[in-house]
Formats: C-alpha cells, structure tokens, sequence
C-alpha cells in the first residue's frame, strides 16, 4: 500500500465514516481518488487531513467530510446530469465524474478551470465539460440537471439554479452571510420552479459565490 493509498484509508475511516457518511459509493471513490494530485506539491502531505486547502487565486479545495457529506447528499446513483458550480481545483468534479453519467462545471477564474483541466485529464476523466464563466446564471442549454451542486456561498438560492433543475432533483448549496452559512438540500418537487423542498444539512464556511445572482465582488 503506497503511502497516499494509506492516507485515504485513514481520511475514510476518521473522517467520514466516523463522522456519519454511509454512502458506499461516496466512500469508495473517495477512497481511490488521488486527492494530492489537486493540489501544490508542497501542500500533497496535508492532502487527506480533515480541513480545507489554498489553491490560489483565494480560493480553496474543501475538507473531504464537506466533500463527502455534499455529494451524499445528491443522492447519485450513476446515470445523472450534474452540474457544479465552481470547479476549483477539479477535486469535487472528478468524485461527481465517478459518480454521474455527465458533469458540466462552471468556474469563473480561468486559471483555476484551466488547471482544474489538466488535472482531471492527466487522469482520463472524459465525462466532464468545464467552461469558464458566471456560474451563477447555471448552464441552460444543457439544462434541466438531475443535481446541482454549488461550491461557493450564496446570500440566497439563485432563482436561475431552481429554474435548471429537474423535477426530482437536489440542488446543494451553502446559503447565509459571507461569514457562515447553512448547507442547504433543494428538491424541486413539480414544474412549478418554487415548488420545493428545502432541508438543512450543517453549518459551513465557504468562500463566496460572486456573479450577478450572487454576491457582486
């Protein structure tokens, strides 16, 4: 067992598995995804620990409990269309590629999709779509998507993400202050945008989802 192998067996067991993640699916991928190849080299050592990590341009890659207990909440079971917004450093977009059928991801600082590019095909992702852009407004010509997910803080749920959504679909995203937030689950329950069911999961702390139906940098 290398010694990275060995790392993500212990981020499994003390991280997840103790703290309640339960979805098989979730913690096999986590468990084989090589996190350390998303970040700098001289963070790869503190690749697995249980906290979040610089990756430039302010921006970070989430500890993998906020990983984890996000994509559980998806609910996935392999056939979905997802969209992310905000790729970063491309960690959350290659579990979700592991995970769905198809993953279009937004990011708005280019320099992070472009990276996030490199990364993911060095490891032959090729059911990902990246482009760079205001995530906020979603993607609507490939609209509607079995799940959303937002990596980034929002002062509320953008109308235009509700909107993307499939009848039956989740959308995860943080919502509150730019100091904290609540992670909230969204299912849209009919055609009717607003008809939906709101759950919260925890409080977190994101950094912030800038764009027009969002914070204004």
């Amino acid at each position: 067992m290398g010694r990275y192998s060995k790392k993500r067996t212990q981020m499994i067991n003390n991280h997840l598995i103790a703290r309640g993640i339960t979805d098989k699916r979730v913690l096999k991928t986590m468990g084989t995804v090589p996190r350390h190849l998303f970040v700098d080299e001289g963070l790869q050592d503190q690749a697995y620990s249980d906290n979040p990590l610089p990756i430039g341009s302010r921006q970070t890659i989430s500890q993998p409990y906020i990983v984890a207990l996000m994509t559980e909440a998806l609910q996935l079971k392999g056939t979905e269309k997802v969209m992310e917004i905000g790729t970063g450093c491309g960690y959350q977009t290659a579990i979700l590629a592991e995970l769905a059928e198809t993953v279009f991801s937004i990011e708005r600082i280019a320099s992070l999709a472009f990276r996030a590019q490199r990364a993911l095909d060095s490891l032959h992702y090729y059911n990902i779509l990246i482009r760079v852009g205001d995530g906020t407004y979603g993607w609507s010509e490939e609209s509607p998507f079995d799940a959303i997910i937002t990596t980034a803080g929002a002062p509320t749920i953008p109308e235009t993400l509700k909107k993307q959504l499939a009848v039956g679909g989740k959308l995860v995203i943080p919502v509150g202050n730019r100091s904290s937030q609540t992670l909230l689950r969204v299912t849209r329950l009919s055609e009717e945008p607003n008809d939906i069911k709101i759950e919260d999961l925890c409080g977190c702390r994101f950094v912030d989802l800038i764009g027009e139906h969002g914070w204004k940098d």
